[in-house]
């Protein structure tokens, strides 16, 4: 995991570089097939891919109780194994704004459960030229309905 400060340097050297640096951010709790897709296709827009992850109390906030099955330390873990991922940041904040305007992405991502005017962090990233994308999610993959699949017992 990077703080935000190392974030921000490597960020800025990227910017330098003429390299194009790819945000996505989430929960990524129970990490599941939804969420690779969406990291490949992530890694496919740019040259470093950096994702923003909702800190335990960002993710209860969002989720409600019993939220995040893991912590934030497991959930980073899991995220930095996948080969599609350069960099994890966490975040506190209710939402990634603050981040994207520190890394000013290039191009920003999220699933396709939003519409590009919902993106937080879209005007920011469209007014220094980048980009939304907004990738369909993968049938059939959410950690909430794996979670109720397992307290129901089907």
């Amino acid at each position: 995991m990077l703080s935000w400060d190392r974030a921000g340097e490597i960020a800025e050297d990227l910017h330098r570089r003429g390299r194009t640096l790819v945000f996505t951010n989430g929960c990524f709790d129970i990490l599941h097939p939804g969420h690779v897709d969406l990291l490949r296709r992530c890694s496919d827009l740019g040259d470093r891919l950096f994702v923003g992850l909702n800190s335990d109390g960002s993710v209860a906030g969002l989720k409600g109780e019993g939220r995040p099955v893991n912590p934030l330390a497991s959930r980073a873990a899991v995220l930095e194994a996948v080969r599609w991922v350069d960099h994890v940041v966490p975040f506190a904040q209710p939402t990634p704004a603050e981040l994207i305007e520190l890394l000013q992405p290039d191009v920003l991502v999220k699933g396709g459960d939003y519409a590009p005017g919902e993106v937080v962090g879209r005007e920011t990233v469209e007014a220094s030229g980048g980009r939304v994308v907004v990738v369909p999610l993968l049938p059939g993959y959410s950690t909430t309905g794996l979670l109720e699949r397992i307290r129901s017992g089907s």
